[in-house]
Formats: structure tokens, C-alpha cells, sequence
């Protein structure tokens, strides 16, 4: 059964001496608000993460498939959807019954359709679906440093001429005639040497109505925030971490008549910048250039959050959230 409850959620990213989010455009360079010079990761660079570590955590489970995979043809799974809702031949079916079929199969199929949404009308048509989960820009909290180094490459990969067979015999006597600066290459890395980024999110319960996404769902997609960076690692990623609790507010409603309390519940009960408000996070006063997400303060402010809405927070992926106060091993963040 699907969610009933809408939801907001925040975290914060550290990144140090890592490419947070590279620009294609810009030579691979972290990305950054040229106005203010404060960096930010795309929402899609996220969406991946989380793609990629259920791809991990949750292979070949029912329903956990993925249809935005690396190097494959998204229509193969749309096609997939459509066999397994009996639509491969249109002619059973009228078009818009086809595609309703097709989509529903989709959202059962694949995680990221249920959570995200997707766009599935680039062949075998089975419609669009909007996801009940969106997630904002990371932005960092101060302006960041971009830097752009050299680096060298103890190694060439120069090629054989003439045609010659590739052989490792034939490799060897190019090393051989070859003067030991030119087996060397030149290369560039791009990196911030830190960066403290503030992530937001919002869950739709009527959204989540329409694709299933239900309460499972949800646990792993907090579980897969707080381990995404973990199974992430590499050469320009290699100090990335949600050094943060998952802080999370759950709208629960305030009636005393259930109907209108559930109503409530669902649609919500605060805006969500006066709830994302209550927190707080800034550079210590003795800091100048922070490197440690211990450089800055973190306080949530509990006791204004509005009538109806819940705030938890959760910093085992695989544990409870703890509801209405942090938990016990949390240092960082404070409530008040």
C-alpha cells in the first residue's frame, strides 16, 4: 500500500580534497554559481548515486530493477514492461488502455519509476510517469575553491605503426626504442578542497498513490541516502560523505476526526521552507576557511516545529528513525 503521509527531508554532504559534481562543459570543473561562487551537485548526479547503490544493495530482488542503467537502452526496458503486462501486441488494445497497462507494469518493475518517475514514451510507448520523490540542488554553504591540477602518468599508450601485430612482444620493443620521457603523459584533475553541501527532498503521498512507491520504498530510499557515498568511491570522489542525520519531517495531521486528520496527513500541514527553516547550520565564528564538517554548528530547532508535522532523524541506514530527538550517537547536531 501506498505512503499516506507527505514528507521533507535534508542532509548535508561533505566533500573534501573530491570532485563533488563535475562540469562536461566546463572540462570536468566541480560546478559552481559563478554569482556567488558557492558550488552545487545536480539532482541527477544524486538520483544516480541512490541508482546505483539499490543496483548494489538490491539485485535480482522482485520489483528492484532499474530502468535508467549505465550503457544500456532504456527502450529494452520499457519493452520488458509491456511483455510483462501482455501488450506487445497493440492491437488487443486500444492505445491509451496499452499505455496505462504498460505504465502500470513499470512502476511495479522498476524502483526508480515508483520513486523518481520516468519518461517512457521514447518507443514502445508506456506513457510518463511522475515520481512522488523530487530532490533539490546541493548547495554548498560557502563559496568554494575549484582547482585545477596537473598530474603525470608514468605510462604512455602510444600505439604500434606500420600496422605491426599488437603482440606483447611487439609492445616490449617499443618500450625498448623509446626514451623514457616519452613514455610519460600529462594529465589534468579537478577537485575543491572542501565543501559542506545542504540537500533537500519532498515526498508526495498523492503522487505516491499513483506509482505504489509505499512505506518499503521509502525505507530504502533513506537507506540509500545515507549509504550512497559509501559505495562510491574513486579517484575524483574519494572524500565524499552525508557526514549529517537524515533529518526528516512527517506531516501526521492534527484533527480529531480521522478522515480530516488523514486528509491532513497527506496534503500536509506546513510549507516546506518554514519546516527546512528549522534548521541551521553555520561556519563557527573562528573559522575563516573551513575543512571539516566539525568547523561548522548544527541546531534544529524542535520545539517550533508546526502542529502536525513530526521531525525525526536517522543516522544508521539500517536502523529506526528516532522521532523527536536526535540519536544517541549524534555529536554533530544539537536540538533546542
Amino acid at each position: 500500500m501506498a505512503i499516506k503521509n507527505r514528507y521533507e527531508f535534508m542532509y548535508y554532504v561533505s566533500c573534501t580534497n573530491a570532485n563533488p559534481n563535475g562540469d562536461p562543459d566546463m572540462g570536468n570543473t566541480p560546478r559552481i554559481d559563478p554569482q556567488t561562487m558557492k558550488g552545487y551537485i545536480t539532482d541527477v548526479a544524486t538520483k544516480r548515486r541512490i541508482r546505483n547503490y539499490v543496483t548494489t544493495a538490491y539485485e535480482n530482488c522482485p520489483g528492484m530493477n532499474i530502468i535508467i542503467q549505465q550503457s544500456t537502452n532504456i527502450n529494452r526496458h520499457i519493452a520488458e514492461a509491456r511483455r510483462a503486462a501482455g501488450v506487445e501486441d497493440c492491437k488487443k488494445f486500444t492505445g491509451k488502455e496499452s499505455i496505462y497497462k504498460s505504465r502500470v507494469e513499470a512502476c511495479k518493475m522498476f524502483y526508480d519509476v515508483r520513486t523518481f518517475g520516468a519518461v517512457m514514451s521514447t518507443g514502445p510507448n508506456a506513457g510518463q510517469v511522475r515520481g512522488p520523490v523530487q530532490i533539490t540542488f546541493g548547495k554548498s554553504l560557502d563559496t568554494i575553491l575549484p582547482q585545477d591540477i596537473s598530474i603525470t602518468r608514468m605510462a604512455s599508450t602510444d600505439k604500434l605503426k606500420n600496422n605491426v601485430e599488437e603482440t606483447v612482444k611487439n609492445y616490449i620493443e617499443l618500450e625498448n626504442s623509446t626514451s623514457e620521457d616519452k613514455l610519460r603523459t600529462m594529465g589534468r584533475k579537478q577537485f575543491i578542497p572542501f565543501g559542506l553541501y545542504e540537500v533537500r527532498g519532498f515526498i508526495s503521498a498523492n503522487l505516491a498513490a499513483e506509482t505504489g512507491f509505499d512505506d518499503e520504498d521509502l525505507r530504502i530510499l533513506f537507506e540509500a541516502i545515507l549509504n550512497m557515498y559509501e559505495h562510491d568511491h574513486s579517484a575524483s570522489k574519494g572524500e565524499m560523505a552525508v557526514v549529517s542525520p537524515l533529518i526528516i519531517f512527517k506531516h501526521v495531521g492534527t484533527d480529531t476526526d480521522e478522515t480530516q486528520r488523514s486528509r491532513q496527513a497527506k496534503l500536509g500541514c506546513a510549507p516546506a521552507h518554514k519546516l527546512f527553516s528549522l534548521v541551521e547550520v553555520k561556519k563557527k565564528p573562528e573559522v575563516d576557511f573551513p575543512r571539516s564538517f566539525t568547523d561548522y554548528d548544527a541546531k534544529v530547532s524542535i520545539n517550533k516545529a508546526p502542529s502536525g508535522v513530526e521531525i525525526g532523524f536517522q543516522t544508521n541506514p539500517y536502523g529506526p528513525i528516532s522521532w523527536g530527538s536526535l540519536p544517541k550517537d549524534e555529536s554533530w547536531f544539537r536540538c533546542e
